[in-house]
């Protein structure tokens, strides 16, 4: 007598930003795909998590959760052979990150210098055509008829309108190449990219990644963060190439905290009984993540397009996300399995929280 087949548990997805250590996010997706157990909802996502977005998107309308863990595979090591084999060109990586950012030559000062210059000069003076590697790569891999068509897979991708300094959310049905370059528009790289005739940059200034368009997905309270930059390092740093690279990390998290802080009120108020249930829910939070930071800081390593350090990054969020599923798989459509309460205390007690990082 066969065992009756399980409902798989439904979950959305929040995928942030940052580089080549979105290698991390395509091990952590490809784990979570493999398991028949799990059925992706939605996914919210900003420059890199936004390319993971709409691949897994591309991949799985074309042929379902295999398709979809192939489809990120050839992404990845597309990115990797663009790099290695144009060694006279910025590389679809570097194009796609802010090549001026202190950080991205630790050996030496030659950061801080391109840091100077990248204040003096701006994108429309030393690329005025606007060239763009990355968008080359993802026009060719991506078909983005699958991903308008998905209806399995809600997507939610984050651009900063320049204007008004708010985010934006674009939909499956409205998606091209050019919101997904929006979300990832570095504004000292690339000049900003037009959509009905307002300016964007990097979704990654306004939501690493958004999660207030999840509140809304029907199909389920549970939002799996996959973390790629740290919220907590131990100690100050020193070194002006230090400094400015926290400085970064800081900037880029501070929208995702408060969005953690307004879900936690939430929820604490509603087991207090004092929001209406029927016009608010209880968000579950969970995080795939290292525990720690994936990188030093200041190494600058988001540039780096070899595909062993890709391979290498893929095992881990292979690694940590099969973790998670074998500690926190029950937990689903249960309870947090992130502390916000013991995040947002004052002064947690050593220990005692178990926040993002």
């Amino acid at each position: 007598m066969s065992r009756a087949k399980v409902k798989p548990k439904p979950i959305s997805l929040a995928l942030q930003g940052g580089g080549a250590l979105g290698a991390y996010t395509w091990g952590a997706l490809d784990r979570l795909l493999e398991d028949e157990r799990i059925a992706i909802k939605a996914v919210s996502g900003s420059s890199a998590g936004a390319m993971c977005a709409v691949v897994l998107a591309d991949g799985f309308r074309e042929g379902g959760a295999e398709c979809a863990r192939a489809k990120l595979r050839q992404f990845w090591e597309s990115i990797a052979r663009e790099g290695r084999t144009n060694p006279y060109r910025r590389t679809p990586m570097m194009a796609f990150l802010n090549a001026f950012k202190p950080g991205w030559a630790p050996e030496s000062y030659l950061a801080m210098w391109a840091d100077i210059a990248s204040r003096w000069a701006s994108p429309y003076d030393f690329n005025p055509l606007n060239v763009n590697p990355l968008k080359e790569v993802v026009n060719e891999l991506v078909n983005f008829e699958h991903v308008r068509a998905c209806d399995e897979i809600q997507l939610f991708i984050g651009a900063t309108n320049v204007e008004t300094g708010r985010i934006r959310i674009f939909k499956n049905a409205e998606l091209t190449a050019d919101h997904v370059m929006a979300s990832a528009c570095l504004p000292q790289l690339f000049q900003a990219v037009m959509i009905d005739g307002a300016p964007y940059w990097d979704g990654g200034y306004t939501g690493n990644p958004a999660l207030f368009p999840l509140f809304g997905v029907e199909a389920t309270r549970d939002i799996v963060i996959v973390q790629i930059n740290p919220i907590e390092r131990a100690g100050a740093p020193r070194s002006p190439v230090e400094i400015t690279a926290r400085v970064a990390e800081i900037n880029f998290n501070a929208n995702l905290l408060s969005e953690l802080r307004a879900i936690e009120f939430v929820g604490r108020m509603l087991d207090q009984q004092m929001l209406p249930s029927k016009r608010y829910r209880k968000m579950l939070v969970h995080n795939v993540s290292e525990g720690t930071a994936l990188t030093p800081l200041g190494l600058g390593v988001d540039l780096n397009t070899d595909i062993g350090f890709f391979n290498r990054l893929f095992e881990t969020g292979r690694t940590a996300a099969d973790q998670w599923l074998a500690e926190h798989f029950d937990a689903l459509g249960q309870r947090s399995t992130v502390d916000l309460a013991a995040m947002f205390r004052d002064d947690p007690a050593p220990g005692e929280a178990k926040p993002l990082r």
